[in-house]
């Protein structure tokens, strides 16, 4: 990976916040998107770039790295593995005649750089580090499983979405990450779901709550209603003399169980009466009969 300074490709500070990572990113990615610059070599170059100081910077762990080890943020853990090794070499070579050995210094620069004067090369295989990436989705787009095309680093993958996936989920894709070092393994890609809730319906994960407005003479005589669930329309039996906040529970009317096929949650809905207002003469007649007869 090329030596590149990720704040400045974000053209932000290295005191910049979550927020304001997110929000220089946007503004960019708008910027040299490939679609909004077709046939530029340079924007795309760009783009790619932000897409990759993004993925570092937007990932406190991965930042904290990077500006502890700079270019050599992925590695970092061996780089400080190497340095103890250094120390363990510089403690032993103390106590040996004639002070540090060509050998000494041979091992201990072979096994920071992949090789030594003598030859030799160890060749150490490093990881590739994870990308993070956001998928911003309706929650109609996960009621049933579906595939999708994402571009991530400038790359296109094709990912399988599974019904059920709540706001906030994380899934990994392994192998889709930066590729590793020395024919080391590629990292993974990790997906995090934003699901946005544009429905009537509360999700709660796999079961579904719902308010529906009841007519003050259904409630009180009975009768059939009609609502709408999230695979279709099911007419429901009202009881007589249903009282406010009367709760129902429809099995198998909510939403898909993740990765379990064929299993849903459960749909409650909750009765508000509806008081009627704008009453007639004879309307206000009738109920005031009533009254006297209660």
């Amino acid at each position: 990976m090329a030596v590149v300074d990720y704040y400045k490709t974000l053209e932000i500070t290295k005191s910049a916040s979550e927020a304001d990572i997110k929000k220089a990113y946007r503004k960019l990615a708008r910027k040299y998107h490939p679609d909004v610059n077709p046939n530029d070599k340079n924007a795309e170059k760009n783009f790619k770039e932000i897409n990759e100081a993004n993925e570092v910077l937007s990932n406190p762990e991965n930042r904290k790295k990077y500006d502890t080890y700079g270019e050599h943020w992925q590695n970092g853990e061996a780089y400080q593995q190497e340095k103890q090794r250094q120390q363990e070499y510089q403690e032993r070579a103390k106590g040996a005649q004639g002070g540090y050995s060509q050998e000494d210094f041979s091992e201990m620069f072979g096994g920071m750089f992949g090789g030594s004067s003598s030859g030799r090369s160890t060749n150490s295989k490093f990881r590739g580090q994870d990308y993070n990436s956001e998928l911003k989705l309706n929650i109609q787009d996960v009621y049933t499983t579906q595939k999708q095309v994402i571009t991530v680093n400038g790359k296109s993958i094709r990912i399988t979405i599974p019904a059920g996936v709540e706001n906030g989920q994380i899934i990994k894709i392994k192998g889709h990450g930066g590729k590793g070092v020395n024919n080391g393994p590629n990292g993974d890609l990790y997906i995090q779901f934003s699901i946005v809730n544009n429905s009537r319906f509360k999700r709660d994960k796999e079961n579904l709550h719902v308010a529906i407005d009841l007519d003050l003479y259904t409630a009180l005589l009975g009768g059939q209603l009609v609502v709408a669930t999230f695979d279709g329309n099911v007419k429901l039996t009202i009881k007589p003399e249903t009282v406010n906040g009367t709760q129902v529970k429809l099995k198998g009317k909510g939403f898909p169980v993740y990765k379990k096929e064929g299993q849903f949650g459960d749909l409650y809905i909750t009765y508000q009466l509806k008081i009627p207002t704008n009453l007639n003469e004879k309307e206000i007649e009738l109920i005031k009969e009533l009254q006297k007869q209660r």
